[in-house]
């Protein structure tokens, strides 16, 4: 059946400006990390893809790795986007990264080599059946691979046109600093940083939000549910079905403190008319310095539920006091920075988007 986006889909998203650049982002963006992977239902895939459209979602944040098995989320995606959304390709931020594992052999992953980021965006751009992607990051910061290398491979693309904006990732503000200055004597912006944050996790309040202003950068984050933490599925218990209950190194995050502050902010969000998960989000978006904040669903009613967070994005100065008070409380660090990782680091201990 023939695609026909509603008329009426830019009516209700708020759009920001991505720090001093011209590039607006929705507010809330599809990350396609989940569920877009060939084990998933290809018809899920493009009710997903669709409804987000009809919602004013306009960028759809990509990687080579994702899936499984890597690479099949750029495939799926791109064939909905030539079935689907091809007429529309205007109106989409297509983005993309590398810098984890892809293919065999001392290139394929876990580097920022010149070598690995050029091969990976042709191969994403092949696989997605694109000239160009809108943003194209570094996914990772590299211990082995100089910094001038990384960004000279983003400065080659960008001036290759084969991609129109630059991104990092998880990089802390030293690197973002150190990253923005090799970038900005290139003569290349550094548009937009992806790092990690949530009510259970606000790293990036006391530096980086502040180097990201200062070098013009927009800021998307993901993980704005804590690995779905801030969400109903742990009000009770570990459910069977969850990460918490699969993998061990989630599961280790949920303590008996960070549990209790789970069930007093839903006791908030109820408060406010909202889902936890509606309050989480809404809360990252509460400094303009965050342009959009990264989710992923499951289901069309997981989406929608999602974007409800837009009917209440206001905070009284009152609710932010004691959500800074719950947190500080239950979790002491933080707004400590992770602990600057090793190559080896972030091999055994890798960071997810939702």
């Amino acid at each position: 059946m023939t695609y026909t986006p509603d008329t009426a889909r830019y009516t209700n998203m708020p759009y920001r400006r991505c720090g001093r650049s011209g590039l607006k982002l929705p507010a809330i963006s599809l990350g396609l990390w989940h569920n877009f992977g060939d084990i998933d239902p290809l018809d899920n895939q493009r009710a997903l893809l669709r409804r987000a459209f009809d919602r004013g979602i306009t960028h759809f944040d990509l990687a080579n790795n994702y899936g499984p098995p890597a690479g099949s989320a750029e495939t799926n995606f791109g064939r909905i986007l030539r079935e689907d959304l091809r007429a529309y390709r205007d109106e989409l931020i297509i983005s993309s990264k590398a810098g984890w594992q892809m293919w065999d052999g001392p290139y394929g992953g876990f580097t920022g080599s010149r070598k690995h980021l050029i091969a990976s965006c042709d191969q994403s751009l092949k696989r997605m059946g694109l000239d160009y992607v809108d943003i194209f990051y570094s996914h990772r910061p590299d211990p082995y691979t100089p910094l001038e290398e990384t960004m000279g491979a983003l400065v080659q693309l960008y001036r290759q046109g084969k991609a129109l904006y630059i991104g990092i990732s998880s990089y802390g503000p030293e690197l973002t600093r150190a990253a923005a200055e090799i970038l900005k004597a290139e003569g290349v912006p550094l548009t937009i940083n992806q790092p990690n944050y949530s009510l259970l996790d606000r790293w990036i309040e006391p530096e980086l939000l502040a180097v990201n202003d200062k070098y013009g950068a927009g800021a998307i984050v993901f993980s704005p549910l804590s690995q779905g933490f801030l969400s109903d599925k742990y009000l009770r218990d570990i459910p069977e079905d969850s990460r918490a209950a699969r993998l061990d190194w989630v599961r280790a995050g949920l303590s008996p403190e960070k549990l209790k502050l789970i069930r007093q902010l839903n006791d908030m969000a109820v408060g406010r008319g909202q889902s936890l998960a509606q309050m989480a989000l809404s809360w990252t978006l509460r400094d303009p310095r965050i342009t959009s904040t990264l989710i992923g669903a499951r289901t069309v009613e997981q989406l929608d539920d999602s974007l409800g967070a837009l009917k209440n994005l206001s905070f009284t100065a009152d609710e932010l006091a004691l959500l800074d008070r719950l947190t500080r409380s239950a979790l002491p660090d933080i707004f400590n920075e992770p602990p600057k990782a090793t190559g080896q680091d972030l091999i055994e201990n890798p960071v997810f988007p939702d």
